[in-house]
């Protein structure tokens, strides 16, 4: 195999004589893995870009929970190989599959999306290995030292990429025969057959969800959290959305270790507050609400609206932690594309767009109350003048006085709102 100049012969990594680096070069790779201990941020966040940029990796990048756990995993082996090089330095990495490691393995094959998950090493080696280089020629510039250097880092990068991998695929596989068996394994796989659009016959997977798909759904997905204790706190908030609902029961499916997929046989989603009251003991733990459907279309597009809600909030790390479809459709479709999101905020807001959270938050209500300031003021337990007195301010500050374009300013304000500035 060739990296960036270093040769290395491929062989067996188990039967292969692993070579002993001279003192000096063990010297060098212990104070380059000490630096890499302590990656900057934004190595980081390539690293991030990269394993998760992929066109097999699009289902896995699409999903905040997916996501989340590709980029826990992949910090989990940079710090891990790093360590292992500082404390023995050119030896060979033994992997390591911790908590983050195997989270996120079993969460890509309960979604059928174990393949694509493997792929994520690959890429994520590819950006690992350049910003190694970029460490190794500064620690050196003895040609021979560098050469050494360069060969034995690629042979340890590359052998604990191979043996993770491996690894990591032999604990799939046995995940994935396990999830074969059983009446969680047969709901898994009609919902995924009944999402995908695929012909499965109602009595069938009604049998199998135990379920009734006639009559009004109503999709939540409930996610977030991490460490003990995660699953009861998963479990707290989805039974709290249904009681806010008022349905008698759901269908619950794991679509991982830190996310639920629930459907409520109710014709109208529960009332934003009415839930949160209900997560006081899950701080962690969100909520996303699609639209009420009816029968398998609505079944389908529910959790289809959920996911949209989710992953909207994960895209503007919203501090909002219930979302319903139908209160952020528009929000959603505007940050679709976080670049033009952003040049929209500034082209409208203009100088509000810095302004104090309240004038923010006066401006928004204001336009809900369809320009009354009385009601305005009520609203926001505050008097007239102080309303009128910061509407000449935003109109100061707007590109456009606020009459002018009241809608687009209203929803970029809303924007704003949903990550957590205007209110």
């Amino acid at each position: 195999m060739h990296l960036g100049g270093a040769v290395v012969v491929h062989d067996d990594p188990v039967t292969r004589d692993w070579p002993s680096p001279s003192a000096t070069v063990r010297e060098l790779f212990r104070r380059g893995a000490e630096i890499a201990l302590d990656p900057r941020a934004d190595w980081v966040a390539e690293l991030h870009r990269a394993s998760l940029s992929g066109a097999g990796m699009r289902p896995v990048a699409e999903d905040p929970v997916l996501a989340e756990a590709t980029r826990r995993a992949n910090l989990a082996n940079l710090l891990h190989w790093a360590a292992a090089n500082v404390q023995r330095p050119g030896e060979r990495v033994p992997v390591d599959l911790g908590p983050e490691v195997l989270e996120a393995s079993r969460d890509l094959v309960r979604r059928g999306l174990d393949h694509s998950g493997l792929d994520a090493y690959r890429t994520a080696q590819g950006v690992a290995w350049r910003r190694w280089m970029e460490i190794c020629f500064r620690l050196t510039e003895d040609p021979g030292e560098l050469r050494e250097l360069l060969d034995v880092s690629a042979l340890s990068i590359t052998t604990f990429i191979d043996d993770t991998v491996a690894a990591v695929s032999a604990r799939m596989s046995a995940e994935r025969a396990e999830l074969t068996r059983g009446a969680h394994a047969e709901r898994r796989a009609a919902v995924s057959l009944l999402l995908e659009g695929a012909p499965l016959g109602r009595a069938r997977a009604e049998a199998q969800l135990g379920y009734g798909l006639t009559g009004p759904h109503t999709a939540v997905i409930v996610w977030g959290g991490s460490g003990p204790g995660v699953s009861e706190q998963l479990e707290a908030a989805a039974e709290a959305t249904m009681r806010a609902s008022g349905a008698a029961r759901r269908l619950t499916v794991v679509a991982g270790a830190t996310a639920l997929w629930v459907w409520l046989p109710v014709g109208r989603a529960p009332e934003v507050d009415a839930v949160a009251a209900g997560l006081s003991t899950a701080p962690d733990v969100r909520v996303a609400i699609g639209r009420p459907g009816t029968d398998v279309d609505g079944f389908r597009r529910s959790h289809l609206d959920a996911a949209t809600t989710q992953q909207m909030l994960a895209r503007l790390t919203s501090p909002q932690q219930v979302a319903r479809h139908e209160d952020v459709q528009l929000v959603a479709l505007l940050t679709s594309q976080p670049t033009r999101a952003d040049e929209f905020l500034a082209d409208t807001l203009g100088g509000l767009l810095g302004a104090d959270p309240e004038t923010q938050l006066m401006v928004l209500t204001y336009v809900r109350e369809l320009g009354n300031a009385t009601r305005t003021a009520q609203r926001l337990y505050t008097h007239r003048n102080t309303v009128l007195r910061r509407l000449a301010r935003a109109d100061e500050l707007l590109p456009r006085p606020l009459a002018d374009d009241v809608l687009a300013v209203a929803a970029a304000l809303e924007v704003l709102r949903w990550r957590g500035r205007a209110g």
